[in-house]
C-alpha cells in the first residue's frame, strides 16, 4: 500500500514583510489545515473493516518436468481447519475489479536440489517410536554410523520448510488420510506416523491381513486418521507364490482393486506409491485374455516390456479415481519412483556401502528411474487438466531419493547382522529406508502439498 504523505516543499529565501493585521489573517489561515490534519492523524473518522482472511487457494505442483504442465495448476484444495487452530492465513478474497497486493509465489520444484549437513536431531528415533517396520529400524538393529540422520534437502530455486507435525495435524483433523501402494507406501505412511506420533500418540484401530498390510490408526486428540492399504500394483492381482512354485504374478489391467478403490469415498486424501513390483516377473489378463508377460522365458511367451504396463495402470487407475469422485473435493498425491542401490551381491555386506548423500550432479538417474518417473508426472498432469474438485498432485521424490545410497537399511534390516563375522551371508535392503531417514522428507513434501 502505498500513502500519500505532504510532502517537503523547497522554499527560497526571498525577505519580504506584511502589515500585522495582514499577516495575522495568513497565519490563521495556514494554522487550519495544520489542524485538521493532526485530528484525521489522531481521531480517525472510521477504523477500517477487517479483510476476510482465507488460505490461499492457488494449487502447487510438486514438481515436474521442464516444458511439462502443471500438475495440478488451478486446483481447489479441499476446506482447511478454522483460523483458529493456528493454521497460516493469508489475504485471498477479494471484490470483483481489485487488484491483489501480492503476487502469488510460484510453485516451488523441490524434485531439483542438493543435500547439505544437517545437525538437528530427528523427531523421532528407534525407541520412541511404535510404527517402525522391523526391517527399517535401523538404529535398534545395531547400525554403527549415525551421519545418514543428518542431512536436509534444499531444493534448487526456493525453501523447503522443515516438517512440522503441529501443522500437519491440523491440516488432519476431522479428515482421514490413506497411503495406497506397495511397500514403499508402507514406508512413506510409517514415517508419517512416526513423525507425528512426536507430538500426538496414534491408537491402533484395525488391523488385518498379514505383515500389516492393511491397518488404521486415530489420532483422538484430532479425530484424524491415517489408513495403509496393500495393493502393489493397484489393480487386481494373484500375487506370486515363490513357495507353491509360483513365481509370476497375474495382473488384471481392467479390474481394479476394489480393496482400496471401494474406500476412497471416506478418504479426504490419498497418496499412492507403486513400482518396484512392475519389476517382478508378471502376466498380463485383459479382457479375459492373456496380453502379455514379463520376464517369462519359461513360459514360450513374447516378452512385453514393463513399462508400457506400468504407465496404463498409471493412467487407468487415475482415470477411474476421477469418474468416480471427480466431484470431491479430495487430494490424489502419486510418489515418484524411488531408486534401489544395490552396488553388490544382495547377500554380501556391502550391498549399498555408501555412508554420505551424492552430490548434485554425481548420480544420474537410469533409464528404468527416469521412465517410471516421467510416467507419473505426466499422467498426474494429465489427470489434473480434466479435474473437477478433484485435485491431483505428483510428489516428486525420484531425484533427491536417487542421491541417498546412504539411507538404506542394508544388512541392519536384521537386527546383530554380523554377529556371526563380517563374512557371514546376510541379507540386505537396498529398496526401503531407515527410519528416520531420508524417507522423513517424502513427508515434508507432501505436507507442503497438501496444505499448500
Amino acid at each position: 500500500m502505498v500513502t500519500n504523505f505532504p510532502q517537503p516543499h523547497h522554499h527560497q529565501t526571498t525577505h519580504f514583510s506584511l502589515p500585522k493585521k495582514q499577516f495575522l489573517t495568513y497565519a490563521l489561515y495556514a494554522l487550519l489545515p495544520l489542524a485538521l490534519l493532526h485530528y484525521l492523524l489522531f481521531n480517525p473518522l472510521a477504523e477500517p473493516k477487517p479483510a476476510a482472511l482465507v488460505r490461499e487457494a492457488a494449487a502447487t505442483v510438486v514438481p515436474s518436468q521442464p516444458g511439462h504442465a502443471s500438475a495440478n495448476a488451478h486446483e481447489e484444495l479441499p476446506p482447511p481447519p478454522p483460523p483458529d487452530q493456528g493454521d497460516e492465513v493469508v489475504l485471498g478474497e477479494m471484490q470483483a475489479g481489485e487488484v491483489s497486493a501480492t503476487a502469488s509465489p510460484p510453485p516451488c520444484d523441490y524434485s531439483e536440489g542438493e543435500w547439505v549437513p544437517d545437525a538437528r536431531a530427528p523427531l523421532y528415533n528407534g525407541t520412541s517410536c511404535g510404527t517402525i517396520k522391523d526391517g527399517q529400524n535401523c538404529m535398534a538393529h545395531g547400525r554403527p554410523d549415525t551421519g545418514y540422520l543428518h542431512w536436509r534437502w534444499r531444493p534448487r530455486g526456493c525453501d523447503l520448510p522443515a516438517f512440522s507435525p503441529e501443522a500437519f495435524l491440523r491440516w488432519l483433523r476431522n479428515r482421514h488420510l490413506a497411503f495406497v501402494g506397495d511397500s514403499l507406501a508402507r514406508n512413506q505412511g510409517e514415517s508419517l506416523l512416526c513423525l507425528l506420533a512426536s507430538r500426538s500418540r496414534p491408537d491402533l484401530v484395525y488391523r488385518d491381513g498379514e505383515e500389516n498390510k492393511f491397518r488404521r490408526w486415530v489420532f483422538r486428540d484430532h479425530n484424524a486418521t491415517v489408513s495403509i492399504f496393500w495393493s502393489p500394483l493397484l489393480v487386481k492381482v494373484a500375487e506370486k507364490a515363490e513357495r507353491a512354485g509360483v513365481r509370476h504374478n497375474n495382473v488384471f489391467l481392467d479390474a481394479f482393486d476394489e480393496r482400496w478403490m471401494s474406500q476412497l469415498g471416506a478418504l479426504d486424501a490419498v497418496v499412492l506409491s507403486v513400482g518396484h513390483w512392475f519389476l517382478i516377473p508378471g502376466i498380463y489378463h485383459d479382457g479375459g485374455e492373456v496380453v502379455g508377460c514379463h520376464d517369462c522365458a519359461d513360459l514360450n511367451r513374447t516378452e512385453t516390456a514393463f513399462f508400457g504396463v506400468f504407465k496404463e495402470i498409471v493412467h487407468r487407475t487415475l482415470a477411474e479415481v476421477a469418474r468416480r469422485h471427480g466431484n470431491d473435493r479430495k487430494v490424489v498425491a502419486f510418489t515418484t519412483f524411488s531408486p534401489a542401490h544395490f552396488e553388490g551381491d544382495w547377500d554380501k555386506a556391502g550391498a549399498c556401502p555408501k555412508k554420505e548423500p551424492y552430490k548434485d550432479g554425481e548420480k544420474e538417474l537410469g533409464y528404468t528411474e527416469m521412465e517410471m518417473r516421467k510416467t507419473v508426472v505426466e499422467a498426474v498432469a494429465a489427470a489434473a487438466s480434466s479435474a473437477g474438485a478433484l485435485r491431483f498432485a505428483a510428489l516428486d521424490v525420484t531425484k533427491l531419493a536417487n542421491l541417498r545410497p546412504d539411507g538404506h537399511p542394508g544388512p541392519y534390516m536384521r537386527n546383530d547382522p554380523f554377529a556371526g563375522g563380517m563374512d557371514a551371508r546376510v541379507q540386505n535392503d537396498c529398496v526401503h529406508w531407515c527410519m528416520p531417514g531420508p524417507i522423513d522428507t517424502f513427508n515434508q513434501i507432501l505436507l507442503q502439498t497438501i496444505s499448500g
